[in-house]
């Protein structure tokens, strides 16, 4: 029990949601059954026994419906969650057992006593529960009631051949009209509503792809506009200086160097368009954060007031630790709170992001440690290059907490590569990054389009 309960902790909680009205729909007919199950076996103790074989019967059938109806009900909402399944002899048995505690309910409201044929009545609806919470499901609304409208015609019939008087059986006829729309409140709705969650959670994970996309497609824009004329250039006055060499015309020298100039023109255009997407500032990713997480509805609590107090190069760097980390409780939480918090004291500035929805097993419970995923990773270049460092906790209570501490002003040998526009820096030994090149930037502009994140917790 305790192992089960462990497993359903472990699903995201679209997926519990599922695991609980799929549940609960099936148990459904059980309660029937259970209770008046009890009942039966209390009329069974006392002095009158009149129809406690047919109401034995009839508790006999009630169970075989029940256990068959919970596959039927799962291969129903697999139809109508767009799944193929095979439903029509399980379907057929259902209604045959449905007919045959008609006729045991018929026979023991004219034999047995009245209580005991109060209490099998309200068995009716637990015995219903599966073959009509099936139909309901596959076909239209309009069929089924017309399906039901007319089966509730023919409902009373077996009341009829043993006897029961003409304003019993109206009654009969609204009170399977009855059993009908709770049927159908019940499991119809139940398969809206997963439906809609499912589809609702398809379309986020759309929506992010196409974002990814749209970062995709802007960089190549911006790559083509840059690079196309200028390279068309280049290779026009390439040509024209070969063409001049060959002639010995000295004006070759001057068309190479245009296409010199031109090529380190390009390079400068490069630099900005790269240092563009690179640079991130850290009061929009603030915003960005409080924004994207409403959105998925997670409370967010932002207390960033010693923000202006840090450097342009360290507030970029935590901009993109915000960024990451806003991406991580979307991708690979569930949490319902998240706090951010940075701090400046003593010339280091702390920034702290935590939040409550640690899915159990994915990050290997509690403790602590640095990280294993690329977007993690990432980070953790970007901080060390400022002399910073990253840590995570994962707490006792299901709680995630990152944690960047970062000097308040950059290394000298950061200023370098900075004002070279995030390339390559001149000089390898003044740059804080191997071989002078900075890393590869993670994650991408908006936290709703990161590329594949595999950060650890959070």
């Amino acid at each position: 029990m305790i192992s089960r309960v462990r497993r359903f902790r472990d699903h995201s909680k679209i997926q519990q949601i599922d695991m609980y009205t799929r549940g609960a729909l099936y148990a459904c007919p059980w309660l029937f059954v259970v209770f008046e199950g009890l009942a039966l076996l209390g009329l069974a103790a006392g002095p009158d026994r009149r129809g406690l074989g047919l109401g034995a019967a009839l508790l006999v059938v009630a169970i075989v419906q029940a256990a068959t109806g919970v596959g039927l009900l799962r291969r129903a909402l697999g139809r109508y969650l767009g799944q193929e399944t095979v439903l029509r002899a399980r379907m057929a048995v259902s209604f045959v057992l449905l007919a045959v505690a008609l006729c045991l309910i018929a026979l023991i409201s004219t034999r047995g006593s009245k209580e005991l044929g109060q209490g099998v009545s309200t068995m009716l609806m637990g015995i219903a529960m599966a073959p009509l919470g099936a139909l309901c499901l596959i076909v239209r609304k309009r069929v089924y009631w017309a399906l039901c409208a007319a089966g509730s015609l023919v409902f009373p019939v077996p009341f009829a051949l043993v006897g029961l008087s003409f304003p019993a059986l109206v009654g009969l006829v609204f009170g399977a009209l009855f059993i009908v729309g709770w049927v159908q409140l019940i499991a119809r709705v139940s398969g809206w509503m997963l439906s809609i969650m499912w589809e609702v959670d398809g379309a986020r994970e759309v929506q992010a792809r196409l974002a990814v996309a749209e970062e995709r497609l802007r960089f190549s824009r911006d790559m083509h506009d840059v690079l196309g004329r200028n390279l068309a250039a280049i290779a026009l006055k390439s040509e024209l200086a070969v063409q001049l060499a060959r002639r010995g015309s000295d004006a070759a020298v001057d068309q190479m160097a245009e296409a010199q100039r031109i090529a380190q023109e390009s390079q400068r255009e490069l630099r900005e368009v790269v240092r563009g997407y690179r640079e991130a500032d850290l009061h929009t990713e603030l915003a960005g954060a409080r924004g994207i997480l409403a959105a998925a509805g997670i409370e967010c609590r932002i207390d960033a007031r010693a923000a202006d107090d840090l450097s342009p190069a360290v507030q970029s760097t935590l901009a993109w630790v915000v960024r990451e980390a806003t991406t991580n409780v979307l991708r690979h939480s569930d949490a319902g709170r998240c706090a951010l918090r940075l701090r400046s004291a003593e010339g280091r500035a702390v920034l702290t992001v935590e939040n409550d929805g640690v899915r159990v097993g994915s990050g290997g419970g509690s403790g602590s440690g640095n990280g294993s995923g690329s977007g993690l990773a990432g980070l953790r270049e970007r901080l060390a290059a400022l002399g910073g460092t990253l840590a995570y906790e994962h707490g006792g209570n299901g709680t995630f907490l990152l944690t960047a501490r970062v000097g308040s002003a950059p290394p000298e040998g950061d200023v370098v590569a900075d004002r070279h526009g995030g390339g390559e820096c001149p000089s390898p030994a003044l740059s804080p990054f191997p071989g002078g090149k900075p890393p590869a930037p993670q994650g991408t502009l908006s936290p709703a389009a990161s590329a594949t994140s595999e950060g650890t917790g959070a």
